[in-house]
């Protein structure tokens, strides 16, 4: 007769315990986190654990819980910040993007830089003051930025970039 300790019952068929488990390998998935579920399981594995003749106090227990409690509240208000940051930060693109807007059609001088190397192959900076007219706003992996027709060709100008913007003098 097998082992009881040796075997597994399934839907009725008791089988070898060993070879149950090499036919039905237990899934295993990377967890960095301590969650409720592993937090349980140590609380099961300290209870069987423990001296029968001395077992610990059950307030040790309700304060280890009373602790991974508050941590997991925790990081579920950290959660909640950071979704709300996100939400603000489009809210404000979105109103950035609202008064950019009002300066499409108007003139706007903005510095270029110009990253070059000399002759012995140094890298120098220069800059360059360009003119052109606003005809737009767009956003670049989350930046706003303005679209400037400029010598027939569109450039795309960081707003910090932009010097000036003024209305085109009326010609009489």
């Amino acid at each position: 007769m097998a082992n009881s300790l040796n075997t597994i019952t399934v839907g009725g068929v008791t089988y070898n315990a060993a070879a149950y488990e090499a036919a039905h390998p237990k899934e295993t998935k990377k967890n960095d986190e301590l969650g409720k579920d592993a937090f349980l399981q140590l609380l099961v594995t300290q209870l069987k654990n423990q001296d029968p003749l001395n077992p610990q106090d059950n307030s040790s227990y309700i304060a280890e819980l009373a602790q991974f409690s508050s941590l997991e509240q925790m990081t579920n208000v950290v959660t909640s910040l950071e979704d709300l940051g996100k939400v603000v930060n489009n809210i404000d693109t979105s109103v950035l993007v609202g008064q950019l807007s009002s300066m499409i059609g108007k003139n706007v001088d903005w510095v270029n830089t110009i990253n070059e190397a000399d002759a012995e192959g140094n890298p120098i900076t220069r800059k360059e003051t360009l003119t052109g007219v606003v005809t737009g706003v767009t956003i670049v992996e989350g930046d706003p930025k303005i679209v400037i027709e400029a010598a027939g060709e569109s450039h795309m100008v960081e707003i910090g970039d932009i010097a000036h913007v003024y209305e085109q003098p009326a010609t009489e």
